[in-house]
C-alpha cells in the first residue's frame, strides 16, 4: 500500500513543485549575484592582459638600455682607438702612411656619430615606452582597484547565500533522483522554454499563476482533485492547486531554514 502511495499523480505533482520550488530559490540566488561572477572573471582577464603588456614593454625598455650600454663602449673603444692612431701620426714616415692613419680616424669618428645617433634612437624609444608604460600601470591600477570592489561585493553574497545554495543544490538533485525521468525531462523543457523558468505554478485568482488567461471552472475541479497532470493551454506549464502549492511552500521553507 505504501508504494502505491509513492507512485500516485498527487505525490508527484508535490515532489514537481517541490523541485520547483527550490531551483526557483537557487534562480533567485543567482540573480542576486547577476553579472558579478562574470564581471570579475572580465577583470581578470583584462588584468592579466595589461600585465603581460607592462612585462613586454620593461623588456623592451631593457633592450633599449642594453643598446646604449654597447653603443657607449662603441663610442669608448673608438675614441680610444682615434688616441692610438693620434700617436702613430707622430712618427709617420710617408703620405702614404699619414693618409692611411688620417682615414682610420675619420672611421673611427664616424663610428663615435653613428653609435650617438643610435643613442639618441633609443633614448627616444625609452621615452616613448616609458610614456606607454605609465599609462597602462595607471589602468592597471585602476582595473585592481575595481577588482578588490567587485570580489568583495560577490564574497559578501557568496558568505551570506552559498550555505544555502549548497543545501539546496543537494536537495534539488534528491527530489530529481525520486521524479520518474520523462516527468524530470517534460519540466526541464518546459522551464527552459519560459522567461522565469516556472515550469509548475500555482491557481492563482482562476487564473496560473503569472498569467492573466483565467482557468475553466471544471479545469480547477480536476487540478484540485490531483487525478492527473493538466498544464496550461496558453504557457504550456503544469499546473497545480493553490492548497498543494502552500502545505508544499511551507514544507520546503522549514528545510531551507533547517
Amino acid at each position: 500500500m505504501a508504494k502505491k502511495t509513492e507512485t500516485t499523480v498527487e505525490n508527484k505533482l508535490r515532489a514537481l513543485y517541490d523541485l520547483q520550488l527550490i531551483d526557483s530559490r537557487i534562480d533567485e540566488i543567482k540573480n542576486l549575484r547577476g553579472e558579478l561572477p562574470l564581471e570579475v572573471e572580465d577583470l581578470e582577464n583584462e588584468i592579466a592582459g595589461l600585465t603581460t603588456k607592462i612585462e613586454k614593454i620593461n623588456a623592451e625598455i631593457k633592450e633599449s638600455e642594453h643598446g646604449i650600454a654597447e653603443q657607449k663602449n662603441t663610442i669608448e673603444s673608438a675614441k680610444e682607438l682615434h688616441k692610438k692612431y693620434e700617436e702613430k701620426l707622430k712618427n709617420v714616415r710617408n703620405n702614404r702612411e699619414y693618409n692611411s692613419i688620417v682615414k682610420e680616424q675619420e672611421f673611427q669618428e664616424l663610428e663615435t656619430q653613428l653609435a650617438e645617433k643610435k643613442i639618441k634612437e633609443f633614448k627616444a624609444r625609452i621615452e616613448q615606452k616609458q610614456e606607454i608604460l605609465e599609462q597602462v600601470s595607471t589602468t592597471l591600477e585602476e582595473r585592481n582597484k575595481h577588482l578588490e570592489a567587485k570580489k568583495g561585493e560577490l564574497d559578501t553574497i557568496l558568505k551570506e547565500t552559498q550555505k544555502e545554495e549548497d543545501l539546496l543544490q543537494k536537495k534539488s538533485q534528491e527530489f530529481e533522483k525520486s521524479i520518474e525521468e520523462r516527468l524530470i525531462n517534460a519540466y526541464k523543457r518546459i522551464r527552459s522554454s519560459v522567461k522565469n523558468g516556472l515550469a509548475i505554478v500555482a491557481i492563482e485568482r482562476g487564473a496560473s499563476g503569472g498569467s492573466n488567461f483565467s482557468i475553466p471552472p471544471q479545469v480547477q475541479l480536476e487540478i484540485a482533485s490531483r487525478n492527473k497532470i493538466i498544464t496550461d493551454e496558453y504557457s504550456g506549464r503544469i499546473l497545480v492547486d493553490a492548497d498543494l502549492a502552500r502545505e508544499e511552500q511551507d514544507k520546503i521553507q522549514k528545510i531551507i531554514a533547517g
